[in-house]
């Protein structure tokens, strides 16, 4: 298998590594792996999301950076 050097945000390392010890995986590695597994086939489902569109995260619901409804 061929191996991948990764750089992750600290916040991600550590919510993978609360994942191994709670259990969820055997180890990082498995957990990593499966993650990355995960990821790829909801990508596949979902398809690439349009970052050159604004969307409502961008301008709030109403169009105003901090209007929001509900």
């Amino acid at each position: 298998m061929p191996k991948v050097k990764l750089t992750v945000p600290e916040h991600l390392e550590m919510q993978i590594a609360q994942l191994v010890e709670d259990g969820e995986f055997v180890n990082r590695e498995e957990a990593i792996e499966e993650l990355l597994s995960t990821g790829l086939r909801a990508y596949k489902t979902s398809g690439p999301i349009d970052d050159d569109e604004p969307g409502f995260e961008e301008d709030g619901m109403m169009g105003h950076d901090d209007e929001y409804v509900f």
